[in-house]
């Protein structure tokens, strides 16, 4: 492994070492706060802490690391815990990886008072994930944001650059 590839990995590592330590509690969020925010404003104050992370998030030991209009990202540490039963870490754990970067990249669009749900998500997986790979990121980027269709594509990777899967999704957007 490069210097450079175990410096990115090192600073990945910090990075979940530092949400894990922190104050960040795991809950719905209140309809209030969808209502009142626009999707990235969510996103933010999910980063400072101000707004509850998903319990998914810690079921998975998951994390939001960035977000921005149209882009958001995600990181989680691949563990035995996440195993199936033929030595590798289940696909749901892609799935859910990349499913919360693309719908949230969707979301990261939206006004306040305005929902979204996931119609379609389609994944395609590239190679095994194990315990041994360390951190990875899944990044969602919007297609194309509509009225009522939202789409994105994502990508799940290592520190190294490794693509491991890659996905699109369709959201259906609504009035709250």
């Amino acid at each position: 492994m490069s210097a450079d590839v175990q410096a990115l990995q090192a600073e990945w590592l910090a990075a979940a070492a530092a949400m894990r330590s922190g104050d960040v509690s795991f809950d719905v969020l209140p309809v209030e706060a969808l209502r009142e925010c626009s999707g990235l404003e969510l996103f933010h104050k999910m980063l400072r802490g101000e707004l509850p992370a998903p319990p998914i998030m810690q079921t998975l030991d998951i994390a939001l690391v960035e977000a921005e209009r149209g882009r958001v990202v995600f990181q989680g540490h691949p563990t035995r815990a996440h195993y199936n039963p033929i030595g590798s870490v289940h696909g749901g754990y892609h799935a859910t990886l990349l499913d919360s970067c693309v719908a949230c990249a969707v979301q990261s669009t939206l006004e306040a008072g305005q929902g979204y749900t996931t119609i379609e998500l389609k994944v395609n997986y590239l190679r095994a994930l194990t315990d041994q790979v360390g951190p990875v990121r899944a990044e969602g980027k919007i297609i194309h944001v509509g009225k009522q269709i939202g789409t994105a594509e994502g990508r799940l990777y290592d520190a190294a650059g490794r693509l491991y899967a890659h996905a699109t999704t369709t959201c259906l957007i609504f009035a709250l």
